[in-house]
This record gives structure tokens, C-alpha cells and sequence, in this order.
């Protein structure tokens, strides 16, 4: 699968989960904002991705990546403080995500 693809999926795996977090109840919604703005972040490339040359890919996305990666970091942090075992495991998976994209690069 291209970079490209993985990154589209990423987006759409953050944006699901930042739907799913909607019916969570008020429990989520300090991580759910939190969520919301890495899913803002990656959204911002999803149309472009596909049209940045290949040696470009690694400058152009490292940072987003990064950033999102550690946005999810904190919403982790706060469902464990507030005991949302699920959504903790939901994020760390797409954590592990974007660790992986970010190997490839």
C-alpha cells in the first residue's frame, strides 16, 4: 500500500474515531477536542497527499505526523485519567498507525 493510501486511511481511522467518541458521553470530551485537532491535522494533506512527489513525502508529512501523533499521545493520557479503557486501546492503535507510516518514511 502507497504512503499516500496509509495516510488517507489514518485520516478517516482518526475522523471515525472522533465520531465514535460523540456517543461516549461527557466522560470523553476534554480527549474528544483533542482528537478533533489531530483530525484537523491530517485532514489538512488528505487531498494533497497523492500529488506530493515521493522525496518530498518525508519533509512535507514528518511534521504532520508528528504532531498528530502527539496530540493522540495527550487524548490517551486524558481517557486513562478518566478510566475510558476502550478509547485509551482505540487511540493507542492509531498511534501505532502513524509510528508505522512514520518508519516508512
Amino acid at each position: 500500500m502507497s504512503i499516500s493510501n496509509r495516510y488517507r486511511d489514518i485520516a478517516k481511522d482518526v475522523a471515525a474515531f472522533r465520531i465514535k467518541l460523540k456517543d461516549c458521553g461527557s466522560n470523553a470530551d476534554q480527549g474528544a477536542r483533542v482528537v478533533k485537532k489531530a483530525s484537523r491535522g491530517l485532514q489538512e494533506l488528505v487531498d494533497q497527499v497523492g500529488e506530493i512527489p515521493r522525496m518530498r513525502l518525508e519533509f512535507q508529512l514528518t511534521p504532520v505526523l508528528l504532531k498528530v501523533y502527539n496530540n493522540l499521545d495527550r487524548a490517551r493520557l486524558i481517557f486513562d485519567e478518566e478510566g475510558l479503557d476502550e478509547q485509551v486501546t482505540a487511540t493507542w492503535e492509531l498511534q501505532q498507525q502513524i509510528y508505522r507510516l512514520l518508519n516508512d518514511l
